[in-house]
């Protein structure tokens, strides 16, 4: 009797713990990619962040122009605001400039993740006549507000309040190219999220634009 009891308690013992090892192959099984690889958006590391900068829905060649376009406007804003290290004098043009550099570089990641996830080039294309050419036959906002490198070379080559004043007129043209590109895209693009930062760039650069232009009218 008791050797029966021993060995049934044995038995159970080692269905339990066999249990138990399938429940823990089973998770382990589920959590690192076990699936088919028909759903592109199922579990990973980094699926948070890209979820977030994915920009999900439809969306039309005006979305990806406004990325593709956008970028390098914003990449320029980033290069202007690097030349004020060191030669910015006024307050207020040295807040807006970190209030830009904030804002942007954040705005230039998302719009890479988005052509990335879209399957589109970052780029438009070469020929499109470098900075400050204005429309390559795509829109006619297409790289407005862009400085020229004799523009980009002129503000590097002033300090102080030269530079604050040549920045904020720059800077008001940039914004004003960007704003452009913005309201066109809310006009004739389809992607929630690309129209959502458009919306945005509209909102906070118009604002900047007042601000510097205030700026502008006291030094």
């Amino acid at each position: 009797m008791h050797a029966f009891a021993h060995r049934t308690t044995r038995t159970l013992a080692l269905v339990g713990a066999a249990a138990a090892a399938g429940l823990l192959l089973s998770a382990c099984g589920t959590d690192g990619g076990g699936t088919s690889g028909s759903d592109h958006s199922g579990p990973s590391a980094a699926a948070p962040s890209t979820a977030t900068a994915a920009a999900p829905g439809p969306f039309n060649d005006a979305d990806v122009m406004f990325a593709q376009m956008m970028i390098p406007h914003h990449e320029q804003a980033l290069e202007m605001a690097g030349l004020a290290e060191g030669r910015a004098q006024d307050p207020e043009v040295k807040q807006l400039v970190t209030a830009i550099e904030q804002a942007q570089d954040p705005e230039i990641q998302k719009m890479k993740a988005w052509l990335k996830g879209w399957g589109r080039p970052e780029s438009a294309g070469d020929g499109s006549g470098g900075h400050g050419s204005g429309g390559h036959g795509s829109g006619g906002h297409a790289m407005a507000g862009m400085l020229s490198d004799k523009d980009m070379q002129g503000l590097a080559a002033v300090t102080g309040r030269d530079f604050d004043r040549m920045f904020a007129r720059l800077m008001i043209a940039h914004h004003d190219g960007a704003v452009a590109m913005a309201e066109d895209e809310r006009r004739n693009g389809r992607n929630a999220t690309a129209k959502s930062l458009a919306d945005d760039v509209v909102r906070t650069q118009s604002a900047e634009v007042t601000e510097l232009r205030k700026i502008l009218d006291r030094l």
